[in-house]
């Protein structure tokens, strides 16, 4: 993961882009994963850690609607968290809620259920993917998942 890391590090810098994270079932990790990296500082602007819906709403601008039909593992809940941190002063974004378990499944969303999304001059792209493991197991893949797919998309 750490090359992985230095590598969008370095693409960020050649573009002049700052990233901004905006988290939820990974609690920081991804933040964690990057600022594992010396001179991070260059191109990551931080991030929020909304794992209360209220912060979500307040910090992020995630619109009460859009929960409460679609819950926070949901496409347009991560869509409006990637779109928020953008308007931290980021140039790019990245954004995680989901199912880390192991309580919290449902049969639609269970345990592992993690939708992810990016925002920037690509536009905003997310995905969901299903995480096998535990809780550990889920929040690690989601974050290096998330981190993958950035790396790509500033390329």
């Amino acid at each position: 993961m750490e090359r992985i890391v230095h590598g969008l590090g370095h693409r960020l810098i050649l573009k002049n882009w700052m990233l901004a994270t905006a988290e939820s079932c990974t609690g920081g990790l991804v933040g964690h994963l990057l600022t594992t990296v010396s001179g991070s500082s260059e191109w990551y602007l931080g991030g929020v850690v909304s794992y209360s819906n209220e912060l979500k709403r307040r910090l992020l601008g995630v619109s009460a609607e859009a929960l409460e039909a679609h819950g926070a593992v949901s496409e347009p809940v991560v869509r409006a968290m990637a779109q928020g941190a953008l308007k931290l002063g980021a140039d790019v974004s990245l954004a995680i809620s989901g199912v880390a378990g192991p309580t919290g499944g449902t049969p639609e969303k269970p345990v592992g259920t993690v939708w992810l999304a990016w925002a920037g001059p690509f536009g905003v792209e997310a995905e969901v993917r299903l995480f096998q493991g535990d809780r550990l197991a889920i929040k690690t893949q989601s974050a290096e998942a998330a981190i993958r797919r950035m790396a790509d998309l500033c390329s």
